[in-house]
């Protein structure tokens, strides 16, 4: 009988026939000055980010995926499914709901818009789903502080139990719990279609652990001191799932490829510069009182990435609480980018004919 760890490759090779990336990006989700969502605005930040990035979480956390309404979640989900198409990238979409029945039902809203074949049966799902280069849905343990790890696990196996590929994101600032390395071993050990975890807590409770993962692909999400948690410098992490990929998808990118090659330090160095920017944007952003510190200091930051030095003279990026990014803000990220060397001498959207999806 063939055991659950080598379901989970069989499906996973299905899902990734070149590999799953080692690079994720929540892309952030911009908008007009009316508050409606700005399509082309979100296409020119993704194809900059393209050279470096092939996996997408959309909508994540960054991308205010706990925000968005079900119209404009429809409306993300939509234009990701075409940019995944047209450009073959790997894509994760975020139910990010508070209790496990909204997730499926998010989950079932966003199958409907593959077409008529995803909901059939389980061997044409995946197909669907590997036509759309969707490789995934992306879930959080149901909200509620007292939960219990009974309860938590209850809630994520109903998730599971639809047999569709799942990934599990550990997001505590949000749902106020956390798996325990003894749910996740127990999740891991009954469904094959469990096949990625992300962890944003910074505690990392999981990944060091002794619990068998079964193959499941561990990537982190906390921000800050990069070099440290892959594989190459004996961290327990395959990959990286970062809000700042947004930003910095080059600088990222090259941090793996160095310890990939074994130079440590050099990626160490990188790393050092990197997590200066995040932590003191980070703590600019901090006394918003809209939007998450992942969204605010990631915005703040493409600013100057999409407008360069030049970025100040120009709005400054709309939250989707309505709420413009003050220029007290803009201009503190501004001098932190160029104090580390992060300035771009030129943005993205100042480039002749940025291409819209």
């Amino acid at each position: 009988m063939e055991r659950i760890d080598e379901k989970r490759a069989r499906l996973v090779q299905t899902l990734f026939p070149a590999g799953i990336p080692r690079l994720w990006c929540p892309l952030l989700t911009h908008y007009k000055k009316d508050g409606s969502i700005d399509f082309d605005r979100i296409s020119a930040h993704f194809r900059h980010i393209l050279p470096f990035v092939k996996g997408f979480l959309i909508p994540g956390s960054t991308g205010d995926g706990w925000e968005l309404n079900d119209g404009e979640t429809k409306q993300v989900t939509a234009f990701a499914l075409r940019l995944a198409r047209k450009e073959g990238v790997s894509l994760l979409l975020g139910a990010l709901k508070r209790d496990a029945e909204s997730m499926k039902m998010a989950i079932a809203d966003m199958i409907n818009l593959l077409g008529p074949a995803a909901a059939v049966g389980a061997e044409d799902r995946i197909q669907t789903l590997r036509n759309h280069h969707v490789c995934g849905f992306t879930v959080c343990p149901p909200e509620g502080k007292t939960r219990s790890q009974a309860d938590i696990q209850s809630g994520l196996s109903e998730i599971l139990d639809m047999g569709l590929p799942t990934a599990l994101y550990q997001l505590p600032q949000v749902t106020g719990n956390e798996v325990s390395p003894e749910t996740f071993g127990r999740l891991a050990g009954t469904y094959p279609n469990l096949i990625l975890f992300k962890d944003s807590s910074g505690r990392d409770g999981i990944a060091a652990s002794d619990t068998d993962k079964g193959g499941v692909f561990l990537v982190r999400g906390a921000e800050g001191d990069y070099a440290r948690w892959l594989l190459e410098a004996g961290g327990p992490y395959a990959g990286f799932l970062l809000s700042t990929a947004n930003c910095f998808p080059r600088e990222l990118k090259t941090l793996i490829e160095d310890l990939e090659r074994g130079e440590r330090e050099k990626a160490r160095i990188l790393s050092e510069r990197l997590s200066a920017a995040i932590r003191d944007v980070f703590a600019l952003v901090n006394g918003l009182p809209c939007g998450n510190a992942f969204t605010n200091a990631n915005k703040s930051i493409d600013h100057f990435r999409a407008f360069g030095p030049a970025a100040d003279a120009n709005d400054g990026p709309l939250l989707h609480g309505r709420q413009t990014i003050p220029a007290d803000i803009l201009a503190a990220t501004g001098a932190i980018l160029t104090r580390l060397g992060l300035m771009p001498e030129r943005g993205y959207m100042e480039s002749a004919g940025a291409a819209t999806a």
